[in-house]
């Protein structure tokens, strides 16, 4: 069994260095389909006939029974990767710099490791292999099929660099936020810039709105619950002695709690609007929603770090982080449990010399096997 468990993990790194040779972006992963709808077909797993442009879901054990989902996603990023490993992305400003070729390997091997044990199984694992994470539209799409109908509960791994290798962290409640997107549009009066009485400056406008805005947590967020408002692009103007006639900005906000989600958006707009009357210009705010924040249930958020403590791992209560993940749309339909997979890297998520540690997928695939079949014997 071991000389077999070495093989296998040999072939899972052979396949990642494969997908992360040729990344592709969300909604374009045709070629990274068909790759994993070749080894599941190698393995005589089952691929459902889903209505999905990308991405699939396979499912293991009979045709009855509770129905336990394990997800994983399979897009990359508009990234130039400068690592220096041997694998290197092929296609330009393409990468895969948040390890997405990590998870759909490492739900590949949980699904070749529980398809060996499936006449045994008290019921069906269904794995996603998700399309569209980056996007924060894949879950949609999956849920919109009817892959969770019926589904008891669902987990999901994300690689952590800031973790060490071996071990897993996770926590009942928020552990990932709800991440919004936000743009400002500001239209003055152009000016010389000797004569600014006889203009409206967007620019000193967009300066109002940008000290405004970082009252936005301190005065209206409870301090017990993080938040984050950043703005991260002002465009305005095009020389040294005009005053132009507009301005734009654009920023993210980050949130763990529902009701501090919708406070902010809320202010922020009460906000921008006010300053735009109070200096009588047009100013647009949109808001463009997000996925929400992860929530983990706190039955199985304890169960998952239980079976990372039996799979070899040091399980780990982890603090919530300002990230942001589409499976939070998951547990919108049912409970589950999302955990951190530590790597142990230099780099962080979505940085062009990102990298992942090869020896913590097979044990990730194991833990992944494992936290499924103990899940189907729990409520059977």
């Amino acid at each position: 069994m071991s000389q077999s468990l070495d093989i296998l993990g040999e072939q899972l790194i052979a396949f990642r260095h494969e997908l992360h040779r040729f990344p592709e972006l969300s909604n374009q992963e045709f070629e990274t389909t068909a790759r994993i709808r070749q080894q599941l077909e190698q393995h005589q797993i089952r691929v459902l006939d889903l209505p999905l442009k990308t991405g699939l879901v396979a499912e293991i054990g009979a045709e009855s029974g509770p129905l336990m989902v394990l997800r994983s996603d399979i897009d990359a990023l508009p990234i130039e990767e400068q690592s220096d490993v041997s694998f290197r992305s092929e296609r330009p400003g393409v990468m895969h710099a948040c390890g997405h070729d990590f998870h759909s390997s490492a739900a590949l091997g949980a699904a070749i490791l529980l398809k060996q044990q499936e006449d045994t199984l008290p019921g069906r694992v269904r794995i996603l292999f998700q399309a569209a994470e980056e996007t924060g539209q894949g879950a949609p799409d999956v849920i919109a099929t009817g892959a969770l109908d019926d589904a008891v509960a669902i987990f999901g791994i994300h690689n952590d660099p800031s973790l060490p290798p071996g071990v897993i962290g996770s926590k009942a409640g928020p552990l990932t936020a709800a991440v919004d997107r936000f743009d400002i549009s500001i239209t003055g009066m152009g000016s010389h810039a000797a004569k600014p009485h006889q203009g409206n400056d967007p620019i000193v406008i967009a300066a109002q709105i940008v000290s405004a805005a970082q009252t936005l947590i301190s005065r209206n967020a409870p301090s017990g619950d993080n938040a984050v408002v950043s703005i991260t692009q002002i465009h305005s103007g095009s020389t040294w002695n005009v005053i132009p006639d507009s301005a734009w900005l654009e920023g993210t906000v980050r949130s763990f709690s529902q009701e501090t989600r919708e406070r902010l958006e809320q202010r922020f707009r009460e906000i921008v609007q006010g300053i735009g009357a109070a200096f009588a210009a047009e100013v647009k705010f949109n808001w463009h929603a997000g996925p929400p924040s992860v929530v983990n249930d706190a039955h199985w958020a304890d169960f998952a770090l239980q079976q990372a403590s039996s799979s070899g791992f040091e399980a780990r209560v982890v603090e919530a982080s300002p990230i942001g993940e589409d499976f939070a749309f998951y547990q919108q339909q049912l409970p589950g449990a999302f955990m951190m997979i530590g790597t142990g890297e230099p780099y962080a998520l979505h940085h062009p010399a990102f990298r992942i540690n090869d020896d913590v997928l097979l044990p990730t695939s194991r833990y992944l096997a494992n936290l499924a079949v103990a899940a189907l014997k729990s409520v059977s």
